[in-house]
């Protein structure tokens, strides 16, 4: 099946949730950021010419002096110059946030080069209760068998994208995880138990989490050279909660032997509001170690397993790029090719990897996903209007309760294409 089979989705018609986004979300958002910082009177003027300029007026493009502005054009597929609402949701949303840091001076000299509009809301999100208890809760998690770890984890890590900081200015008040739509987690361990020569049935059961000292259990680090066990990539998403919840399963998976080597993918700039850069990923793992009890030692773990090399960080401009990841470029597809298995985080990777488009949601996932260079999981919360790969059934019965169970971020759902 060919991008060409469903209509991108766009922003032009009132009361869709793309609609919403530029109509409600983004007002709120630009009056956040305005009250984040004492900005000067010239910012003030930028980010408010932006939000009118989304709202009523036509795409401009970025200054011909801006560091990227040759990648930009390269990116265009002849939007500029027509209406925001009319423009792909993908693509105008992704250039949104980059004119949002063009207004705000973030990659210009000055004092409010590198400044992250959004790093006041990412750390006081980190400071939060919900936070704290979620980190003592790894006591309990450390004493459960490695069953039930991998089942609280993964869950953790999937409604971790409910804490979306863009997601919650508009969505209700948070509530229970309520709806699994689609669940290939069986898979997902499946084929990583058998990348490592031995399912989990018959082995030893790792907390996954600090042994005491005393225990001749190994850490399941490997040696920083050569690991030839299973490799995984994950192509992060929001920092804060979410990224909190990656980095514990990340833990997981090395101190399980379930991988012998992780590369996390994050942002190189700040974009949609929470996605996660490199210096948001110091901030939780500080976090995480500043916690008492088990949470302290398993972040000092993580610090280590990135010292070592055991851990990857890497980031792309791609990742910020407004296109689905049928174009991703040579070298982050040779990148992620060997990988034993490629997790996708949240809601905009999904619409990027199966395209921004009106699918049918019964249309199989792996079809839309066939592409992609190594197997591919989705963890992800349903935030707007993408779905595929679920069943008639599950369709006639969300359909039939009348809520917009697109978008609402009550219902997730775990896919995987091996």
């Amino acid at each position: 099946m060919t991008n060409g089979a469903a209509a991108a989705i766009v922003s032009d018609q009132p009361g869709s949730f793309a609609w919403g986004v530029w109509n409600k979300r983004h007002p709120i958002l630009i009056k956040q950021i305005r009250d984040a910082y004492p900005y000067p009177a010239e910012i003030q003027r930028a980010l408010e010419a932006l939000l009118q300029e989304t709202i009523s007026g036509d795409i401009e493009r970025l200054p011909p002096d801006a560091h990227d502005h040759a990648l930009w054009q390269d990116w265009d597929r002849g939007w500029y110059g027509g209406s925001w609402l009319s423009a792909p949701f993908l693509w105008a949303e992704s250039y949104f946030y980059r004119r949002l840091l063009e207004a705000v001076g973030y990659f210009r000299p000055g004092p409010w080069h590198g400044v992250d509009p959004f790093g006041p809301a990412k750390q006081a999100e980190l400071t939060t209760p919900v936070v704290a208890s979620e980190l003592a809760a790894l006591d309990d998690v450390a004493a459960m068998p490695l069953a039930a770890q991998r089942r609280a984890l993964l869950a953790a890590a999937l409604w971790g994208n409910r804490a979306d900081l863009g997601f919650r200015i508009t969505a209700s008040p948070e509530g229970p995880a309520t709806d699994l739509v689609a669940d290939d987690s069986a898979r997902i361990w499946s084929l990583l138990d058998a990348a490592r020569g031995s399912g989990a049935a018959g082995s030893p059961e790792p907390t996954g989490l600090p042994a005491p000292a005393a225990s001749p259990t190994p850490t399941g680090l490997p040696a920083p050279t050569g690991p030839t066990g299973p490799t995984v990539h994950i192509i992060t998403d929001n920092a804060g909660r979410e990224l909190l919840a990656d980095l514990i399963l990340v833990d997981h998976l090395l101190t399980t032997g379930t991988a012998t080597r992780v590369v996390l993918h994050v942002k190189p700039q700040p974009y949609y509001v929470s996605d996660a850069t490199g210096s948001d990923v110091a901030a939780v793992l500080r976090r995480i170690i500043a916690a008492p009890g088990t949470a302290a030692t398993t972040g000092n773990r993580l610090w280590k397993a990135l010292t070592d090399g055991t851990i990857t960080l890497r980031t792309h401009a791609f990742w910020c790029a407004p296109l689905s990841f049928r174009h991703l470029p040579p070298d982050l597809a040779a990148d992620l090719s060997p990988a034993t298995l490629t997790i996708l985080k949240g809601d905009l990777n999904y619409r990027r990897l199966i395209g921004d488009r009106a699918w049918p949601p019964t249309t199989p996932f792996a079809e839309l996903t066939a592409y992609f260079p190594s197997p591919v999981a989705a963890l992800r919360t349903l935030k707007s209007d993408v779905a595929v790969g679920l069943t008639p059934e599950t369709v006639a019965k969300l359909d039939a309760t009348g809520s917009p169970w697109r978008t609402s971020g009550e219902h997730a759902l775990i896919q995987m294409r091996p």
